[in-house]
């Protein structure tokens, strides 16, 4: 099944890099630098697909390996078997607060506030989903199924670091053309949200693996296809003023209008 799985992922990658190349000849009379700096976002999407891409297959290849479990084991002996550490619950929701609150205060982002949500919400959409099927098939139990108990096999991949880097990429899309060091913070969240599952010997490293890499491709691919559902009824309208709202038992979201 993981071999049928990761051959599937890497000629998905073959199929889109053949994509990328023109037949042109390099001798062409018409091929000026303008042309050549055409190929330059073609990479770039390359890029952006290769690299979740890699990261479920390498998760698919050492899942239930016993470097995994051995390095599962290092983990939690160097940071105490009773270690429990609550933040990732917080963390992988970060990077939307940072989306919102840039907002606020002026950043730039590519698109207007009801596109952005509107591409959080399909990207949770797809990745969460995608994620949820996986752990029922595959049904893998958790480093701790003990003290989780039996009906935890649902291990693979990472629910929280799926959620996390989503939202992650969702920052990343929006400002990584006018914030850089902004864009990139995200992941910084993302991490600690896959390294504190871990810790919490809540997952092993390839269902985090295999979760960043789900985020990532699913909001990835969304970005790619946004003309598709470009529909935003406020992009007219001014003086409104959109955030999420946290509370103690869930969060929400709320508008202003400045009349």
């Amino acid at each position: 099944m993981k071999t049928i799985l990761c051959v599937a992922l890497i000629c998905l990658c073959v199929n889109s890099t053949n994509a990328q190349f023109t037949a042109a000849p390099i001798t062409n009379p018409k091929f000026t630098k303008k042309e050549k700096k055409s190929f330059t976002p073609k990479r770039s999407l390359f890029t952006k697909r290769i690299i979740p891409v890699a990261l479920i297959t390498t998760g698919f290849l050492i899942s239930t390996s016993d470097f995994e479990k051995s390095l599962q084991k290092n983990i939690r002996d160097a940071v105490g078997n009773d270690f429990s550490f609550n933040m990732d619950d917080y963390t992988r929701y970060a990077p939307i607060i940072q989306l919102y609150a840039a907002d606020i205060f002026g950043a730039k982002p590519k698109n207007h506030w009801f596109d952005q949500t509107k591409n959080l919400i399909v990207s949770s959409i797809i990745s969460n989903g995608a994620s949820t099927i996986l752990k029922k098939e595959i049904y893998k139990e958790r480093p701790g199924s003990i003290a989780y108990g039996a009906t935890h096999a649902n291990s693979f991949p990472s629910g929280h670091t799926t959620t996390a880097f989503t939202t992650a990429t969702v920052l990343y899309e929006e400002f990584i053309d006018t914030n850089p060091i902004l864009a990139y913070s995200g992941y910084a969240f993302a991490i600690a949200t896959g390294g504190l599952r871990m810790m919490n010997n809540a997952h092993y490293l390839s269902d985090v693996l295999v979760g960043a890499g789900i985020g990532i491709l699913a909001t990835r691919l969304v970005y790619h296809f946004d003309h598709l559902i470009a529909w935003n009824p406020f992009k007219k309208m001014d003086g409104i003023a959109f955030a999420p709202q946290f509370k103690e038992n869930g969060f929400g979201f709320y508008f202003t209008k400045v009349f």
